[in-house]
């Protein structure tokens, strides 16, 4: 079967039009997603009875569910309620670029939150009763001690979330976005060459996860200067 390469090089603005869009849906969800991660991965470490079940809840849908169905949900369940039209939130809810941003940040907060847990619950004790005996309040200890220590243990399996967010943004295609997969799927539809442009897709698909994988790993170095410095002590 001989391919037409061609086409790859025909179509390829097209599909960094695609490549642009996904990296718009990844970003944005990803910092909403942190922002949101972090008190609900407090409230799970919360002492309190009430904290910590609304979180495991929210957790527990978000990760118990498929992707897919969230973005359904949000997308096509919105409008069935006329009182959602009929609200402010209307405008935003009927776009599918903000509906696959907000059910990409659920899910991904959902997922951090737990990592982000798992770090705050593994930071020595040590360090917290140093605090406490240094007269920290909660919100001195939580800036200054947890947060930094649990960014430092988090860091390399939050890569790893980041990084299957970004194959999961995929699934915007099928609410409409032409991001790089929709954006393939729409040049097939016009080629019928559909080798070419997926494998196309597929690297542009590599080439950003391989960026990605260098960023995060230059972030790790960073705030864990502190363990390579005495490893090489």
């Amino acid at each position: 079967m001989n391919w037409d390469w061609s086409v790859i090089w025909d179509y390829s603005p097209r599909l960094l039009e695609g490549a642009w869009l996904t990296l718009e849906l990844v970003g944005l969800s990803g910092i909403f997603g942190i922002l949101m991660a972090v008190p609900l991965a407090l409230m799970r470490a919360s002492a309190q009875p009430l904290l910590k079940g609304l979180a495991y809840g929210y957790i527990f849908f978000f990760r118990g569910t498929p992707l897919l169905v969230q973005i359904f949900l949000i997308y096509y369940g919105a409008s069935q309620f006329d009182a959602v039209k009929d609200s402010f939130l209307w405008p935003i809810l009927k776009e599918p670029y903000w509906c696959a941003i907000i059910a990409f940040t659920m899910n991904t907060s959902a997922y951090s939150a737990e990592l982000i847990r798992g770090a705050i619950q593994a930071i020595p004790h040590g360090e917290i009763e140093v605090a406490d005996a240094l007269g920290m309040n909660q919100l001195t200890k939580i800036r200054r001690i947890i947060l930094p220590r649990a960014l430092g243990i988090v860091l390399p399996a939050y890569s790893n979330e980041f990084l299957l967010m970004l194959k999961s943004s995929a699934l915007a295609s099928t609410i409409t976005l032409l991001d790089i997969t929709g954006m393939a799927r729409t040049i097939i539809a016009r080629t019928y060459t559909p080798l070419e442009i997926f494998f196309a897709a597929g690297m542009m698909y590599l080439i950003m996860s391989a960026v990605l994988i260098g960023l995060f790993r230059l972030m790790e170095l960073r705030v864990n200067r502190h363990k390579y410095i005495s490893r090489e002590g």
